[in-house]
């Protein structure tokens, strides 16, 4: 049966870490009737948190798919970690999801994690609607949370219901679209109660003020609306939804529901909200991508009919399947048993199964269409944002930005016969996780894998030692520093050599400059040098770029990665006989190390952004706590939940910072810390 794409939601997840995203997942599974037994995040038995660390520790550590239907819609559905440290897999959900659901806590308003999630669905582009959560806990409030979002956020929150009672009166919410109650009965709030709101509790003068805001916004997206308000008419139900999600795709405002997913009320509205307002993938803006062949960019319309194109957005390992390839298709389709091109790599591989995904359990299908999630099983060269499509139209998809590793261990086989196990695991590892990294020391043989914190490492580690049975030693955390340059230098280098009776001679003159924080690493051309030597082959140019890449890859000094740094090739000597590439290469690599160490290399460490939440009496202890840490305090405010304290800290000065709070706040402080940016090593006085 062809897929239809008005009935198809590609959906996300996301929130701070203890939210609720998993519980409300765990919830929209059983509505749908995707499970008939609700999995508690507690119990260890979340049919989403399949991993066994993630039932250990109560936490989601990889992002999940899974496939609902509701109301006729078929919902792809990924729930994604909460934890900083396992950021990339929620940069990756949101790249190829249509829209998304914030998950906010009704007592902590918006936490760090939620900002970071939120600014990275705006980078893409993503329309989302917001479920405030846990409106059954002691401190829950749901509108002062409305102000915190518009505050940090930067949104602009239009509630389409408001809470009937809050904290242990919480018993249902009013929908101001319908205006009408909704209550939730049943053991399992599997029973909805849809009534008149009672005028003698209340909330129908609450309700009313809160309708005239939502028409008052409606009005500004819909003459329609306006007109009939001001003649006095009844405005339709479905003309009010219908301008809402126009305003929810073109992420000019966002609605917001109410809920305590844990006490099962709320959930169902809120698929009824997915359904409503979140875009089918045909409404969302076309794909960028880039036309190898004519070089030029186009924009790629979802259209099942065209040349399949996919993306590769994540990797996952099985013992007896092998690389699982979850794919985001955005035009055409791929067929079970047929060759697909990987595009970037320029290799055909075959698509020898496909499978829809529910957590850890599949189903297979027949084939892969424009608009929808799958896994494919059969691509082995394929790595995470991958593009693969056809050879005769060779479009390449916007790939993923990762951030970059803070934090390093060392890693050892128990024995020399470990040592190949030890490797071929990392590299699985890594495949599958983009922030993960691992390089070995030259001099004294030591593997240094690297992550985005204590947790990430945490788990990987074990991953290795306990799912895959490597016997290994660990080092102590230790952080992973970055080179660069604070001048400006040009340097020329020759090579000149006899090999097998051949001579290979080059030069070329390589100049090194300072980019701007976090600009990344960047390498050009003189355009002027190009056209002044027309008849150097494409071979001898590439060669020239992978030496300068090599010298980039093993550092300035200290031997750490470079950032932030320009590399441009400013002069060639080039003699058709004895020019080869392996010449060139080693050339480029000498002038770039050469130009790089005259420079003025400089060391770079790891900031954090740390965000402390104490009880009043104890933030005078944690204050000091974070100066003797070398932290530098941004800002501090007061919540219900307690003071929060926003600091900047070295990732050197961070290790067994937990410890420490819970000791001078009587185990009542939490906090919670993520990547910001590299700095100079502050010289001591």
């Amino acid at each position: 049966m062809a897929l239809n794409l008005k009935n198809l939601r590609n959906i996300g997840i996301m929130a701070h870490i203890d939210a609720g995203k998993t519980t409300t997942t765990e919830r929209i599974l059983f509505y749908t009737g995707k499970t008939h037994r609700i999995g508690e995040v507690d119990d260890g038995e979340a049919t989403m948190d399949w991993m066994e660390q993630e039932q250990e520790r109560g936490i989601t550590i990889q992002s999940a798919a899974t496939t609902a239907y509701w109301r006729g819609t078929q919902i792809n559905l990924i729930d994604t970690p909460g934890h900083v440290d396992f950021t990339a897999e929620v940069e990756r959900s949101l790249r190829v999801l249509d829209g998304a659901v914030a998950i906010l806590d009704a007592v902590r308003g918006v936490e760090p994690q939620t900002e970071t999630v939120w600014h990275q669905a705006e980078r893409y582009r993503v329309p989302c609607i917001a479920y405030i959560n846990k409106m059954d806990r002691a401190g829950a409030d749901f509108f002062p949370v409305l102000e915190d979002i518009r505050h940090k956020l930067g949104a602009n929150p239009v509630p389409v219901q408001i809470p009937i009672g809050r904290e242990n009166g919480f018993e249902g919410v009013i929908d101001l679209v319908t205006m009408r109650e909704i209550r939730f009965g049943g053991d399992d709030g599997s029973v909805l109660e849809e009534r008149p709101i009672d005028r003698e509790a209340g909330g129908a003068t609450l309700a009313g003020e809160w309708r005239d805001r939502l028409i008052d916004v409606l009005s500004s997206l819909s003459d329609e609306i306006t007109e009939k308000f001001l003649s006095g008419e009844e405005i339709p139900v479905a003309l009010i939804r219908a301008t809402l999600r126009s305003g929810v795709l073109n992420r000019t405002v966002l609605p917001v529901l109410a809920g305590a997913s844990r006490r099962n009320r709320g959930v169902q509205p809120l698929l009824d909200a997915i359904v409503d307002y979140l875009p089918a993938p045909d409404e969302v803006l076309p794909a960028h991508a880039h036309h190898t062949k004519k070089n030029e960019d186009v924009a790629v319309v979802c259209d099942p009919q065209a040349a399949p194109l996919g993306l590769v957005f994540k990797i996952q390992n099985d013992r007896e399947a092998g690389s699982l390839c979850y794919v985001r298709m955005y035009s055409g389709k791929i067929m079970s048993g047929s060759a697909v091109f990987n595009i970037g790599k320029r290799k055909r591989e075959r698509a020898n199964r496909i499978l829809r995904m529910h957590s850890n359990k599949s189903e297979p299908l027949a084939e892969l269409a424009a608009g929808d999630i799958a896994v494919i099983i059969g691509l082995k060269l394929a790595q995470t944002g991958d593009t693969i499509g056809s050879e005769g139209v060779p479009l390449l998809l916007e790939t993923m930005q990762f951030p970059e590793p803070v934090i390093s261990v060392s890693i050892e086989p128990e024995t020399a016969s470990e040592g190949d196990r030890l490797k071929e695991t990392l590299a699985v590892l890594s495949r599958e996780d983009p922030t993960f990294t691992m390089r070995e020391n030259a001099e004294t043989g030591q593997m240094l894998i690297s992550g985005m914190g204590e947790l990430h490492l945490d788990v990987l580690v074990t991953r290795l030692t306990k799912e895959f049975g490597v016997k290994a030693h660990v080092g102590k955390p230790q952080v992973s520093y970055r080179e660069s340059i604070a001048g400006t230098s040009e340097e020329r280098a020759s090579f000149s050599r006899v090999i097998a009776g051949k001579e290979n001679a080059a030069a070329v003159t390589i100049k090194a400059e300072p980019e701007k924080q976090g600009a990344g690493n960047r390498y050009t051309v003189d355009p002027v040098l190009r056209q002044k030597n027309p008849a150097i082959p494409a071979e001898i140019w590439l060669a020239v770029e992978r030496g300068v890449h090599g010298a980039l890859a093993s550092g300035i000094v200290m031997g750490y990665p470079c950032i932030d740094l320009k590399l441009t090739l400013s002069g060639i000597d080039y003699a058709e006989l004895s020019g080869t590439e392996i010449a060139f290469e080693t050339a480029a690599a000498l002038a770039a190390d050469n130009a790089l160490r005259a420079a003025s290399p400089i060391l770079l460490e790891p900031v954090m952004r740390v965000l402390v939440i104490s009880p009043s009496e104890f933030v005078g202890e944690v204050m000091s706590l974070v100066n003797q840490r070398g932290g530098q305090v941004q800002s501090m405010d007061s919540k219900p939940s307690g003071d929060e304290i926003k600091v900047f800290a070295p990732m050197s000065k961070m290790f067994g910072f937990m410890t420490s709070l819970r000791s001078v706040s009587q185990g009542r402080a939490t906090f919670t810390m993520e990547f910001s940016h590299f700095e100079k090593i502050k010289e001591k006085k």
